[in-house]
């Protein structure tokens, strides 16, 4: 092969390398700035959720609390005792748990029954906590349910449980104060992405 081939060669094998290295580039920023845009917009979807707890009265038949966070349990015995439930399952509970443990304010609940409280275990992720506690609440033979979690978690909680349920399960979405009334940037942001992994494979 003459020198003048081989330069040829050489500085079409180069151009074809910016070509490729440049092409790849542009995909990979416009990638990421439709990813970024999809963040943002979960991100403010957060934030815009209400705490249901403080402005609404609920009803239904069972109450589906998910557990890892201040305040939700709580909630879901609150609704117990005054009638607004029928059954509560609490999903996520560690497998040791004992009811007494999970709630050791049952005493002052008064007449409330153990049978109508079930403990979910098996459940360790939010996907885990809506197929789990179908299986519950279809035994059970409830029409609709209260989703009792955080403020910050609700959105993908209740898109999960929406996706796993069937359409004639009615889901009201009860979301609670999880610690501080204003959360950080970063415990929204980090959900944010929850949200656009969960949104791949489980809703």
């Amino acid at each position: 092969m003459s020198k003048s081939k081989s330069s040829h060669t050489r500085n079409s094998v180069a151009a074809m390398k910016v070509f490729l290295t440049s092409k790849i580039f542009w995909v990979l920023l416009l990638l990421g700035g439709g990813l970024s845009f999809l963040w943002w917009k979960e991100f403010q979807l957060i934030q815009l959720e209400s705490i249901s707890s403080w402005e609404k009265d609920s009803q239904a038949d069972c109450a589906v609390v998910l557990t890892g966070g201040a305040g939700r349990v709580r909630e879901g015995f609150d609704l117990l005792s005054n009638g607004r439930v029928k059954k509560l399952v609490v999903s996520g509970v560690h497998s040791n748990s004992r009811l007494r443990e999970i709630m050791p304010l049952w005493p002052f609940y008064g007449s409330l029954r153990e049978e109508d409280v079930i403990l979910e275990r098996r459940s360790e992720t939010t996907f885990g906590n809506a197929q789990q506690s179908l299986t519950l609440v279809e035994a059970l033979g409830c029409r609709d349910i209260i989703l009792v979690t955080s403020k910050v978690h609700m959105r993908r909680a209740y898109l999960t449980f929406r996706a796993s349920y069937p359409d004639s399960i009615f889901i009201d979405q009860r979301s609670v104060v999880g610690g501080a009334v204003e959360t950080s940037f970063w415990e929204v942001g980090l959900e944010a992405f929850k949200i656009l992994f969960y949104s791949i494979w489980a809703f």
